[in-house]
């Protein structure tokens, strides 16, 4: 077996032990942000940056092609008057792995102080966006399958499959 095909091996074992991780993670709390979604008149405003921000775009393309009504708005365009898009009967669904996004700070604020619910994913319980949220989806921590631990791959395999979930279970609620 070659190196290349070694290494590519590590990234299906690491990132199939992440998967395996989410086997306890669909709760109570989890139908509670889907149940949230589905009381909703508006729209599901996906926000997170970087290789977040990437999964968050891929999540609210997936809600709106299974029938809930979703967009990507940038939290540093939200910062700079995209804010605006949001409306009252709004939720926003904010994706950090860390929870201490900084850019994030904004639409958490103004989630907040326009009473528009926040549904985070997260894998910090501690972190400022978990404690501001309504409902925090805490992710189980894995290892990254890149060697370094710094590019998320697992992380955001994680995530991708909790916004899918999330994603069918509204479809399946919807009848849609």
């Amino acid at each position: 077996m070659s190196e290349i095909q070694e290494v590519a091996k590590k990234v299906l074992k690491d990132e199939s032990e992440g998967i395996e991780l989410l086997k306890d993670f669909f709760d109570d709390n989890f139908s509670s942000a889907v149940k949230k979604i589905i009381e909703i008149k508006g729209k599901v405003i996906v926000t997170g940056v970087g290789k977040s921000g990437h999964i968050g775009k891929k999540i609210s393309a997936t809600l709106s092609s299974t029938g809930t009504p979703s967009y990507f708005v940038h939290p540093t365009e939200a910062s700079h008057g995209d804010m605006g898009m949001v409306g009252s009967e709004d939720i926003i669904f904010a994706i950090s792995w860390s929870g201490e996004t900084s850019e994030l700070a904004d639409i958490i604020h103004f989630s907040k102080e326009n009473k528009i619910g926040l549904i985070s994913l997260t894998s910090s319980s501690n972190s400022l966006l978990s404690q501001s949220s309504d409902i925090a989806l805490i992710l189980p921590k894995a290892t990254e399958a890149c060697p370094n631990g710094l590019a998320p791959t697992t992380s955001t395999t994680m995530q991708l499959i909790v916004g899918d979930a999330i994603a069918i279970c509204l479809l399946n609620e919807r009848g849609f």
